[in-house]
């Protein structure tokens, strides 16, 4: 019996992964491309075939590599004279290659799954060895009943990979600042690297969140100087994180030229050849610091803006994050730092320390306001709050009361995968109340996923005939819908209407003369159904 208890603790996380994983693959078939897929597998199988990297310089290549991978060992190919578009030349490549759009869009989406056992997988052990065992079984089980965490992870987008390698970032920056040796500087600077390689977010992240983790280490080691052993004491603590963040440092650089390959271009003022991660990754923090100073279209509590709203992420996370985990998760990050500050261990404070940095960051930072996607390294840190309030809640205040109130909000939380299901992506939470769509849009709710669902419902109904106004990345002319026209903003149309709520919220109000009517149908959760009689 001890035996079979020390395997189900060995794989335990790891069946918890592949749960997860086989959860969101079944959801798949549900949902055509999302607007970012394209993209990212053209960019993808642009570097692969051609050795060159040429759609949203924003993004290096690391996650989008792993979705090309499996369209490439299908047959598909970037075209030699692909558009310079590369929601078309994905399109191209989804819509007119060898294998089909749906198997290509599988294989694409299948390699995002890696990402999501490895996030699964690194909370477990981080939490373990930081709470015990006991916390890091509730903390990974809110992880994985988290609908947003399970929504970005059944779709090709760097949002969950880049959450999955800052993760396991954080455990290995938090071992390297309690004792920074030369093994724990090599493997900091590793996985840094890879987490750098998929998003350029991850620097910032990365960056104050070691930051915190470091100054908050050297307080402690302060205030215990008088009693602490010499290679404690503060300066030889300072000259081994120097050593071991410029080792790091190079590691991190290396790995992020590396991702794009061995292939060398010619860069102006610049006599020989140099590798393309020098030219692109450089291109890559331009391209998101420009995207940033100048904004992103957005919307919010009715209202859309270019630079978007301090407080937006404080309202997304609010109405799409689960109740229990909210209720549970902020008092119990608050709870874990002061316990840390008390008993002078840095292990428990960084839940809550990453937690608050990284929030006050993107609520000053950030003005690309297009999803909570953007925080979704939120995630993780209110799991690790949350599950250590349950069990606070059952273990410590004995009281029958509190045990009931553990045990409804539990399984309040991990009914949502029943309630949720398949829309992770677009759920709300009940504080949102009935029309999301008058608090978030972009990628919260409609991110174009749901036009397969509405091709099935038109069939369904046998119409012959439909307007349809659709912000997304599809190919209308290639999915199975039957006779349509556009519907332009501001005009006014009888008939079959298809109206998705990006479109709705997004178009400058030139939609809202159909809010006089009713629609007969939401089609999945961002597709409005109507049937206006001619006059």
């Amino acid at each position: 019996m001890r035996d079979q208890w020390f395997k189900l603790r060995r794989c335990g996380p790891a069946a918890l992964a592949v749960l997860a994983c086989l959860l969101v693959a079944s959801t798949w078939h549900v949902f055509g491309n999302v607007w970012d897929e394209p993209e990212h597998i053209a960019a993808g199988l642009s570097l692969i075939d051609q050795g060159d990297y040429r759609y949203d310089n924003q993004h290096p290549p690391l996650a989008r590599l792993a979705a090309a991978l499996g369209p490439q060992l299908a047959g598909a190919r970037l075209p030699a004279n692909a558009s310079t578009s590369g929601e078309q030349a994905g399109r191209d490549i989804l819509y007119h290659s060898g294998a089909s759009y749906d198997t290509l869009l599988t294989l694409a989406r299948a390699g995002m799954l890696p990402f999501l056992l490895l996030l699964v997988i690194a909370q477990w052990y981080w939490v373990r060895e930081s709470f015990g065992a006991a916390v890091a079984w509730w903390a990974t089980l809110f992880l994985g009943s988290t609908p947003a965490i399970l929504g970005h992870a059944g779709v090709v987008a760097l949002d969950v990979p880049v959450t999955a390698l800052c993760v396991l970032s954080f455990w290995l920056l938090q071992r390297w600042i309690i004792a920074p040796t030369l093994k724990r500087s090599i493997a900091m600077g590793v996985v840094v690297g890879l987490a750098v390689s998929t998003k350029i977010s991850a620097i910032p992240f990365l960056a104050l969140g070691g930051i915190a983790m470091l100054a908050v280490q050297l307080l402690l080691d302060r205030g215990n100087a008088s009693g602490a052993a010499p290679e404690r004491r503060l300066p030889a603590s300072l000259l081994r994180y120097i050593g071991g963040a410029l080792l790091a440092t190079v590691l991190v650089t290396v790995i992020c030229i590396g991702a794009y390959g061995p292939y060398l271009v010619h860069m102006p003022g610049i006599a020989m050849r140099v590798p393309l991660g020098v030219q692109e990754f450089m291109l890559n923090i331009r391209g998101v610091e420009f995207h940033n100073a100048h904004g992103h279209p957005s919307y919010l509590l009715g209202e859309t803006d270019l630079m978007g709203w301090w407080y937006f992420y404080l309202v997304a996370l609010a109405v799409k994050t689960t109740i229990p985990m909210l209720l549970l998760g902020v008092p119990g990050l608050a709870w874990l730092t002061l316990r840390g500050w008390r008993a002078r261990q840095l292990g428990q404070m960084v839940p809550g320390l990453l937690f608050a940095t990284l929030l006050i960051f993107c609520c000053l930072y950030s003005h690309i306001n297009i999803g909570v996607r953007h925080v979704l390294v939120l995630y993780p840190l209110l799991a690790i709050g949350a599950g250590a309030a349950a069990l606070a809640l059952w273990q410590q205040l004995a009281a029958p009361l509190a045990r009931a109130v553990a045990v409804v909000l539990v399984l309040w939380q991990f009914s949502t995968l029943v309630t949720a299901y398949p829309d992770y992506l677009a759920w709300f939470n009940a504080f949102a109340g009935a029309h999301p769509e008058r608090i978030l849009v972009d990628s919260d709710l409609d991110w174009g996923q749901d036009l397969r669902r509405l091709s099935q419902e038109l069939a369904r109904r046998q119409i012959t005939d439909v307007y349809i106004a659709y912000r997304g990345s599809a190919d209308l002319t290639r999915e199975h819908l039957p006779s349509y026209k556009p519907l332009w903003p501001h005009q006014q149309v009888t008939g079959w209407i298809a109206l998705d709520m990006l479109s709705l919220k997004e178009s400058n109000h030139g939609y809202d003369w159909l809010q006089r009517y009713q629609p007969l149908q939401r089609i999945g959760k961002s597709i409005d159904l109507y049937y206006l009689p001619p006059p």
